[in-house]
């Protein structure tokens, strides 16, 4: 595999490396201090490259592409926007304090997803660090960072980004994620940046001046595919492989989460996503502590997690949607979109016992079988949440939960997700309870762009039956709108809700039968719209009562358990009441309230 990019060697000296099969001809041209037009060596394999001279840390430079001078497509850093020249970055100039950081085993992740531009009033890297001294002490292991890859102007989701090593100079460029990753990691905490290997933005994309990185064999939501089984796919392949190992290389992040696998089309012997677990599978042993990928899909398809052994593409782990979906529908009642296939108590039942909801079973959304069985699958392979930036921003208000359901419904909604058998996700302010939307935003400076991007969320929404005008995603006002409002969590039910998931994610970590992600230790029964669950390892054991319905249940009790542990009816969390008795035992009838929650464990 080809490195590519402007990689500084020291001493004022830079190798340029570019992949161009398609060109004959490539130049650099250099800005100060030493203005000049070099060209560069091509091999039989359509890469450039070049030593130069008198090219320090911080030097700009374009490409000379046709005639046309355009950034360098494995540009490190664009200071001027994604039209301007890119820089060299000297990669060894940072002093890094984490030399002993060895990382966060998968299963005992918990994760924690923002977004840079709007997890504090700044938006920078910056200002995101004064923050994580609250993230650790609430009790998250791993920060979850939405992408970070140059984009048009100053605000975007990030999955518009059109240079895929460039760090969004808006937030702090090169410098400013690196000081990030390392705080992150001073503090135990472990980074995953999302990545996008299935399309890129549309505006300021100069790559296919470069390689043939589309195909017309298949077309996405974004347009035409990403080639990663046509002609010439190989180069495009090593692209992204190379993206993927220079973010863990060079800003030490600890795993990648990949975004909608499910537009990734690869028809070829050996899968992309093959490829790249292969690849970091490598880099890991070469490091000597263990890299991750995580992949967002939605297509419930076990072979995503399984072994290469197993035919699999070997992802550590992936996303379930179903897990989101089904507690979603049974507690807000919707049942449009996608939610049509949830809404039953036994959904949220059967995402506890496997993971997928839909594993070959009829979808009425999709009007076809879905997904395929993951009853053999460790939990350690499943990512599950109850809100996230798709799932809250890609709503017509873009609400967020907090002002869907009853604050009952959130601290139920909290338990059952973070006392699930799988790695749990919280969303930006989750915690607390915000309510800020998180809507879709971005600053094109194209006019016919963003009235195409307009129209395509209006139709988007129709698909939900939501006709209204949705929030102008360019308007600067909806990206202020979707900033944290950081105070609320030390007052009323944003403080007692904060404590809640404080206090639910300190007994995830101290009582074994929670810590341990075994779905083979659990039983699960239902009645009436009680989900009871049993947990159990070595000699530790739980009992769970989870009521998603607006009624009292009484259900007998089959277990001795001697100490309640956490009980969301009561005063402290600002609770309904009445509360569960201290200590149960076999025969005992106990009435759960209506969206209840509460644990009990043996000692």
């Amino acid at each position: 595999m080809k490195k590519i990019g402007a990689h500084y060697l020291g001493n004022k000296k830079c190798e340029f490396v570019v992949w161009a099969p398609l060109l004959e001809r490539m130049e650099v041209s250099i800005a100060a201090p030493l203005p000049r037009v070099v060209a560069l060596q091509r091999d039989e394999e359509g890469y450039f490259s070049v030593i130069l001279d008198d090219v320090p840390s911080g030097t700009k430079y374009f490409y000379k592409v046709g005639g046309n001078l355009r950034p360098d497509p494995a540009s490190y850093d664009q200071p001027d926007d994604v039209l301007g020249a890119s820089c060299v970055v000297d990669h060894a100039h940072f002093e890094w304090q984490d030399t002993q950081w060895k990382g966060i085993a998968l299963k005992n992740m918990i994760i924690y997803e923002l977004h840079i531009g709007t997890f504090t009033h700044e938006g920078t890297f910056e200002a995101a660090i004064k923050q994580l001294d609250d993230l650790a002490e609430l009790g998250i292991t791993a920060v979850e960072i939405m992408p970070v890859a140059q984009f048009p102007g100053n605000r975007n989701w990030g999955y518009d980004g059109v240079y895929p090593f460039a760090v969004q100079h808006s937030y702090g460029g090169p410098e400013g994620f690196k000081k990030f990753v390392d705080a992150c990691h001073r503090l135990g905490l472990a980074v995953i940046l999302d990545v996008v290997y299935n399309h890129l933005g549309p505006e300021g994309n100069f790559l296919p001046e470069y390689m043939p990185v589309f195909t017309d064999k298949y077309r996405t939501p974004w347009g035409k595919a990403i080639n990663y089984d046509d002609a010439y796919s190989c180069g495009v392949r090593n692209y992204f492989v190379q993206n993927a190992l220079y973010w863990m290389e060079e800003y030490h992040v600890d795993a990648l989460r990949l975004d909608a696998i499910h537009g990734i089309y690869d028809m070829g012997a050996k899968h992309f996503l093959r490829e790249l677990s292969d690849a970091v599978e490598d880099f890991s042993r070469q490091k000597d502590r263990k890299f991750y990928l995580i992949a967002e899909a939605d297509l419930n398809d076990r072979r995503i997690v399984l072994e290469a052994q197993r035919e699999g593409y070997g992802i550590d782990s992936q996303w379930s949607d179903d897990f989101h979906h089904a507690i979603h529908a049974a507690l807000t009642g919707e049942n449009s979109g996608y939610y049509r296939d949830f809404g039953k108590i036994e959904d949220i039942a059967k995402a506890y016992k496997e993971g997928f909801v839909y594993s070959g079973n009829y979808s009425l959304y999709r009007k076809r079988c879905h997904g395929n069985s993951s009853k053999d699958i460790l939990s350690q392979k499943f990512v599950v949440c109850l809100q996230n930036h798709d799932q809250v921003g890609n709503r017509f208000k873009a609400e967020r939960l907090s002002s869907l359901v009853s604050f009952e419904a959130l601290k139920l909604a909290a338990g059952a997700l973070i006392f699930s058998p799988y790695i749990p996700l919280i969303f930006m302010g989750e915690e607390y309870g915000e309510q800020a939307p998180f809507t879709y935003f971005m600053s094109f400076s194209d006019d016919k762009l963003i009235e195409a991007v307009r129209k395509g969320r209006r139709e988007e929404f129709s698909a939900f039956g939501w006709r209204e005008e949705p929030l102008d995603p360019w308007s600067e006002d909806t990206f202020l709108r979707s900033k944290l409002n950081w105070e609320k969590r030390h007052a009323d039910e944003h403080k007692a809700l904060l404590l809640f998931y404080k206090k639910l994610l300190e007994l995830r970590k101290s009582i074994p039968a929670l810590a341990n992600l075994n779905r083979e230790g659990m039983d699960i029964e239902i009645k009436d719209t009680v989900i009871s669950v049993k947990r159990y390892w070595g000699g530790s054991s739980i009992y769970m009562l989870m009521n998603f319905g607006q009624q009292a249940v009484k259900i007998s009790n089959e277990f001795q358990m001697s100490d309640k542990v956490i009980d969301s009816g009561e005063d402290h969390w600002r609770g309904t009441g009445p509360i569960m008795p201290a200590k149960i035992t076999v025969g005992d009838v106990l009435t759960v309230n209506p969206l209840g929650f509460v644990l009990y464990k043996s000692i």
